[in-house]
């Protein structure tokens, strides 16, 4: 591992460094050699402290280590580098076609099956940053709510604003699908997908669900169909003078037209009959519908001695200021 924040660009000036080892023995073996008076007795030095000058005496020699050191890795030649990738995608187009009939306000969904389709919808969003996302809404007609985007944060604010009866009710399936297909067909991306959720059977609209699959697939669109809702009957708020009542409703899907319609567009048809089915549908259309990234990393250097090689020559002066003044030997 580096010890350093950055890297080297002549790692092997390094061995220079064992050059440290030799100087510190020289300076270690004149010292020692250095001239001697003998004395009777040192009981009269017994009371004298050291000067600063004796305190700062291997002063000199330190600062001339540390500016070799220094040196060394100023030669080396440090090197500082940024890192950072360019990133290419394979974008996905996806078209989120959602039914907010009055049928989806049972509550076999908690609180109910359009608030459960959208948070779960939002979180699908979450996972799916680089592709481009719109979304339709449908009932007894269709409109966009969002187009394609990729500014996730504006298409989940729209989310919040979906309701039941916001247009006429109804299960217009072909007619939302239809608007979603006109919102991809004149995608460039590789691949188009929509996710159609409803909860019913087609009953209104102008154009058939298996025409909508027809003209999907000519355009190279692959529709995931998602029908919601439980077994059996399931519990419908209804409005009375008495307040709200809720009654036991048979639930019917078309499930083979919804079959028909991801057969026909090489999708596939998925049954969620509780928020927790809802959830891993979407996370298995998420990793069937997975973008390709390529991803080219890299490096900008900047070179980083010269502080070192400044430090080395401060050292140098000092160590040279030191011996010629305060520290000055007399030969």
């Amino acid at each position: 591992m580096n010890p350093f924040p950055f890297t080297f660009k002549n790692p092997e000036l390094f061995w220079l460094l064992l050059v440290l080892p030799l100087l510190v023995y020289r300076y270690w073996r004149v010292g020692a050699k250095q001239g001697e008076i003998q004395v009777s007795t040192l009981r009269g030095f017994a009371d004298v402290k050291p000067s600063l000058r004796q305190r700062v005496r291997h002063l000199p020699f330190i600062l001339r280590l540390l500016a070799i050191v220094c040196l060394v890795v100023a030669l080396a030649r440090p090197q500082s580098s940024a890192r950072g990738q360019n990133v290419e995608t394979e974008g996905i187009d996806i078209v989120l076609a959602m039914d907010i009939s009055g049928s989806m306000l049972a509550e076999d969904f908690k609180p109910n099956r359009i608030e459960a389709a959208k948070k779960l919808a939002v979180e699908f969003i979450d996972s799916r940053q680089n592709d481009r996302i719109g979304l339709v809404v449908f009932s007894g007609e269709s409109f966009t709510q969002c187009p394609l985007t990729t500014d996730h944060d504006v298409l989940k604010n729209l989310f919040g604003a979906i309701k039941s009866g916001m247009v006429l009710d109804g299960t217009a399936i072909g007619l939302g699908l239809s608007t979603a297909v006109t919102r991809l067909k004149d995608s460039q991306a590789k691949s188009k997908v929509v996710i159609l959720l409803t909860d019913g059977v087609n009953n209104a609209g102008s154009v058939a669900p298996l025409t909508a699959a027809e003209i999907a697939r000519t355009f190279g669109i692959r529709v995931y169909t998602i029908g919601v809702g439980t077994y059996g009957f399931a519990p419908y708020p209804v409005q009375t003078p008495f307040g709200i009542q809720y009654q036991n409703l048979e639930v019917q899907i078309d499930e083979e037209v919804m079959k028909q319609i991801a057969q026909m567009t090489s999708g596939k048809y998925f049954r969620a009959t509780s928020n927790t089915k809802l959830q891993e549908v979407y996370t298995e259309i998420d990793k069937l519908e997975k973008t390709k990234i390529l991803v080219t990393e890299f490096r900008r250097y900047s070179e980083e001695f010269f502080p070192f090689a400044i430090a080395a020559a401060i050292l140098l002066f000092v160590e040279l200021a030191l011996r010629k003044t305060v520290l000055r030997s007399i030969p």
